[in-house]
């Protein structure tokens, strides 16, 4: 993920510019009429979770929520993104066909996270954050002691956190500070096992890039131990 110009959110968290090219109208109808339907409303304690739930953090274009979702319909799934055209294009998809597992926050993750009630996680995504090469950036990674912490409340025993990248310094730094988390696993067991995606792996149109670039993928899964 490129950098972009900077935006302050919620806890002072900077993430990537949250708007880019101006909305068509048929966009704009469904910002203002589909978004405000599946979004979640923050200012109320959630309701009882009684499906699996599934959370994605920085969904992008929406290519693997939208595979998720649609080969899942028994689970649940909440997407976050702040970059509203990428909110957009998931919302065109959700509407095609006619999903109604998806919910959403256009916005900075960790509002959710302090948000969802402790342990109602069953799995989180976290694809391709922004790697904030430049090292006066990193603390903004959002692989971070404050977050994992957030993590660790939200998800259940046995639930998993998948992660991936392509950037070999920002898989390094993740791997350093989740290992070093006592309430999270990794469960590789053999030297090639971060080089294979998932069962069922739907590759992003910045996975293509990268990969056409030269820079290989890392995907990695840590398990959250038992409380």
């Amino acid at each position: 993920m490129s950098e972009t110009p900077q935006q302050r959110g919620p806890h002072g968290r900077l993430y990537g510019r949250s708007k880019g090219k101006a909305l068509r109208k048929h966009q704009a109808t469904l910002v203002a009429e589909l978004l405000p339907r599946l979004s979640l409303d923050l200012s109320q304690p959630p309701a009882p979770f009684t499906r699996e739930t599934h959370l994605e953090i920085g969904f992008g274009g929406g290519e693997h929520l939208i595979a998720a979702a649609t080969e899942n319909p028994e689970l649940d799934f909440i997407g976050c993104e702040p970059f509203i055209n990428g909110v957009v294009k998931l919302l065109a998809r959700i509407k095609e066909r006619g999903l109604t597992n998806i919910r959403l926050h256009q916005g900075d993750a960790v509002d959710v996270l302090d948000w969802l009630p402790a342990d109602s996680l069953s799995r989180v995504y976290l694809f391709y954050p922004d790697p904030w090469p430049k090292r006066r950036h990193r603390k903004r990674r959002f692989i971070a002691r404050d977050n994992l912490d957030r993590l660790a409340r939200t998800m259940r025993a046995g639930a998993e956190l998948r992660f991936a990248t392509d950037i070999d310094d920002y898989a390094a730094w993740t791997l350093a500070r989740v290992r070093a988390h006592p309430a999270f696993g990794w469960r590789a067991q053999r030297g090639d096992d971060w080089l294979a995606p998932w069962r069922g792996w739907t590759r992003t149109k910045y996975e293509a890039k990268a990969m056409a670039q030269g820079r290989n993928p890392v995907y990695l899964t840590f398990v959250r131990e038992q409380r």
